[in-house]
């Protein structure tokens, strides 16, 4: 969607609520497309873990960012470059690349020392941080029923992963750290999403990857067997699509209502998992799905009784 093109999309304006339908369809679509976003995010970062064994994490990023805005050009061509170049908060947008790229690398460095389940745990602190952050920073009101979701949410991670035996390390603080520039992240990706479409957003955030990853490379080139490009070719599909999906949530739900849905995603960890390196899910994981499943619809009926719907009055976004 070009921004000259949309126009002004408005889903409110002062002095103004919208219908309750009409309110609720849109959170709900948001909702479903944060759900799609965390399943395809969690098969990339399977798929990048497995290739962090052997390709640099910087080369990674860089041939991801690269296929990233490959597609964001072929689908926007000119007319999205010169929306990017007259952005007015390209200074913003820049930030955001430099958070999200300093998360991606801490936590895909500390994927390579790490179990599976330390990893998925504490990185799993990053929704309760989002929910924190998100009444001061975006004047969003974080009632109790968010509260329990994010909380129960976060206990059945803890539960699903078991991770008996932490051991305080460079890599399990590398893993805090990404959580917590994740939560940032998310912060600014719903404040940005008020003003530019998630083309415009991919474009900038995949283009300050491939630059500064790329010099990075440079100094430490892997070149890729013939299995290996296809893998880096599924991540750069599957990092792409999961990033549009995760953008067009923000631009329809709030951030602490799609907070508590990114534990979905452990489940999807635990599935591949198993699936690829034979990982056997034992009871506590089970325990886990079923207090994740119940944080996810205790979310849903919350905001069905008009804990998304309040009282506020939106704003009208690009």
């Amino acid at each position: 969607m070009s921004g000259a093109a949309a126009g002004q999309r408005l889903i409110g304006v002062p002095g103004a609520v919208p219908s309750t339908t009409a309110a609720l369809e849109r959170v709900t679509l948001g909702m479903m497309l944060a759900l799609l976003a965390y399943s395809l995010l969690a098969m990339q970062d399977a798929t990048v873990k497995w290739l962090v064994a052997t390709v640099p994490v910087w080369q990674v990023l860089f041939l991801r960012s690269g296929i990233v805005m490959a597609g964001c050009l072929a689908a926007g061509g000119r007319g999205l470059v010169r929306q990017a170049a007259n952005s007015p908060i390209i200074g913003l947008l820049v930030c955001r690349g430099v958070i999200t790229l300093a998360a991606w690398f801490c936590y895909f460095t500390a994927a390579r020392f790490l179990p599976l389940a330390q990893l998925v745990t504490l990185y799993f602190t990053a929704p309760v941080i989002v929910a924190m952050l998100a009444a001061p920073l975006l004047k969003e009101v974080v009632g109790r029923a968010r509260w329990a979701a994010v909380l129960v949410g976060f206990a059945g991670t803890v539960a699903a992963a078991n991770p008996a035996g932490f051991v305080l390390s460079p890599a399990t603080m590398l893993v805090l750290l990404a959580a917590a520039l994740w939560a940032v992240g998310v912060i600014l990706t719903r404040v940005i999403a008020r003003h530019e479409p998630s083309l415009v957003q991919m474009l900038y955030n995949n283009g300050f990857f491939l630059i500064a990853t790329g010099l990075a490379s440079a100094l430490a080139w892997h070149r890729p067997s013939e299995a290996e490009l296809w893998l880096l070719l599924q991540v750069g599909l599957l990092g792409g699509l999961g990033q549009f999906c995760l953008f067009e949530a923000a631009r329809r739900a709030p951030a602490s209502v799609t907070a508590p849905l990114e534990y979905t995603a452990l489940i999807w960890a635990f599935a591949l998992g198993f699936a690829v390196w034979g990982d056997i899910p034992g009871p506590a994981l089970f325990i886990g799905a079923f207090l994740i499943l119940g944080a996810g619809l205790m979310l849903i009926v919350a905001e069905r009784r008009g804990g998304v719907l309040g009282r506020p009055r939106l704003r009208a976004v690009r």
